[in-house]
């Protein structure tokens, strides 16, 4: 496919700037989520935690996940870099936790990718009815094999041909799940559910009517199905508006988050009712299958054709933060050279993207020959590595505006103290789940590794691999450490306190 504007002859390529719009970019960041799958996911274990009041712990979770964005939107302000965190941190705290960073970014997207395919796939497969298919391990991981290929190709062909595609998922997604939930909501007053169905009440938004350990673990999932919103920020260098766009894109995407998850939790919990749902939680393919059956009859595949969708944008999207801030980190000097290689022909970080995927896959691979349950204890130390980055970006926000966080109530409030919350919240959940893992009973395949539980292994191993890369790349070459940390540009500063958002 041919791309226009081409780099010019004899220089070295870089983003095609102004690829994409706000709504482009806002897209991108909804499907980096994947909201159908993630509500799929998590609404039995939450319904298990919660009862009837997941509704809001789904409310509670998105608090932190708004003060983070703030952090990020003000951030992206000062620096439109692709890597964010990485680059920021770097900025406000110095080389050591901003390389940290970065690597915590690219090593979710390393983790998660083969699993998002994978549900994909199976969904695609149940919605035309060839369930044999998803039992058969070899060719479930074939398909998902070359639907990463395919995700990964799109992306580097181009940031607006990946738009157009994200534009059409987020569509069927919105559509899909908005059919799901009207007709459940109907027959649950029409008395014609299948289950012990509950009329839904205001009073399910109250996110401490279960307690507060119910509470807790609830956030700790929340920070999942949350999780991925700021790729519309990863796309700084390539959206219009640059300094201003991708933040807001970010911060709209939590609150249309928060929608579409509450409104779904409000019709899954009123039609099925909390004692099936806690029954059969972490089902999350037989729950949705089954209620998509009962719910919607002969049109089952709707449902299932949404979190697929849902699951495929997803591949895709989760692919972009990663090569983009390895792309970041090579450009500063923090990765090799050739990590930052960008196509002349299509203006994308080629190299670093098909090493992401090309890693995701091995691992895919690689965690499915010892056990589909440690596939799913690989997403579970996901949360750690989420909830670090984004707790180090919020404190580098208030670190980086540390001599104009009194000048205003709106500086202290949205760029001093809101992000610091959030990056407190985040810190307390990320201590609470070191705790819960190190309990092998916590994990999906009940098995001890080293005497702690697997999730727990696989973070603090991705962690340590990542100290060690650090260590050995400053000693070959030091010059991204001679960076020093800095404060905001006045010129930045000038523009937040005129309100120029």
């Amino acid at each position: 496919m041919a791309v226009e504007d081409p780099a010019p002859e004899g220089r070295p390529a870089d983003l095609k700037h102004d690829a994409i719009g706000f709504v482009d970019a806002l897209v991108i960041g909804l499907n980096s989520t994947s909201p159908a799958y993630s509500i799929a996911a998590v609404i039995g274990p939450i319904v298990a935690l919660a009862g009837i009041y997941a509704p809001g712990v789904m409310v509670a979770s998105f608090v932190p996940m708004l003060l983070i964005a703030s952090a990020f939107y003000y951030l992206n302000k000062a620096d439109q870099d692709c890597g964010t965190t990485f680059s920021w941190v770097t900025r406000a705290m110095g080389p050591w936790a901003g390389w940290l960073g970065g690597w915590a970014i690219a090593m979710t997207g390393v983790l998660v990718v083969g699993s998002l395919a994978d549900v994909a796939v199976s969904f695609g497969l149940l919605a035309v009815g060839l369930d044999g298919w998803v039992e058969n391990a070899f060719v479930r991981q074939l398909l998902t094999v070359l639907l990463i290929l395919v995700m990964t190709a799109v992306c580097v062909v181009g940031t607006e041909l990946s738009a157009r595609v994200q534009n059409v998922l987020i569509l069927a997604q919105v559509v899909f799940l908005l059919v799901f939930v009207c007709v459940a909501l109907s027959k649950v007053y029409a008395g014609t559910s299948a289950y012990d169905s509950v009329d839904p009440s205001l009073d399910w938004l109250n996110p401490f009517g279960a307690g507060g350990a119910a509470l807790t673990g609830g956030l700790l999932l929340g920070v999942f199905i949350y999780w991925g919103w700021e790729s519309a920020v990863n796309l700084t260098e390539e959206v219009e508006d640059s300094a201003t766009a991708p933040g807001k894109a970010g911060l709209w995407s939590t609150v249309i988050l928060l929608v579409t998850y509450v409104s779904v939790g409000f019709a899954v919990v009123a039609y099925a009712g909390p004692a099936f749902l806690a029954e059969n939680a972490g089902e999350e393919e037989f729950v949705f299958a089954q209620l998509a059956g009962d719910v919607l009859g002969g049109w089952d595949w709707v449902l299932l054709l949404a979190v697929c969708t849902s699951a495929v944008a997803s591949t895709q999207t989760t692919i972009i933060p990663a090569s983009r801030t390895a792309l970041s980190m090579a450009r500063r000097r923090a990765l090799p050279a050739y990590y930052g290689h960008i196509s002349a022909r299509f203006r994308t970080p080629d190299v670093s993207t098909w090493w992401v995927a090309g890693i995701a896959i091995v691992w895919y691979l690689t965690v499915n020959q010892i056990s589909e349950n440690a596939l799913l204890d690989s997403l579970t130390a996901l949360s750690l590595l989420i909830a670090f980055y984004y707790a180090l970006t919020g404190v580098a926000c208030a670190v980086y505006y540390r001599r104009h966080l009194f000048e205003s109530l709106r500086n202290f409030l949205l760029i001093g103290l809101g992000p610091l919350v959030g990056a407190g919240l985040l810190t307390w959940l990320l201590v609470r789940s070191v705790s819960d893992m190190a309990d092998p009973a916590n994990s999906y395949s009940g098995s001890s590794w080293l005497g702690l539980g697997p999730p727990l292994v696989i973070g603090l191993g991705i962690a340590a691999v990542g100290v060690v890369v650090m260590v050995v790349w400053r000693l070959r070459a030091p010059a991204f450490w001679d960076e020093r940390p800095g404060v905001a540009d006045p010129d930045v500063v000038r523009g937040v306190r005129e309100g120029k958002d």
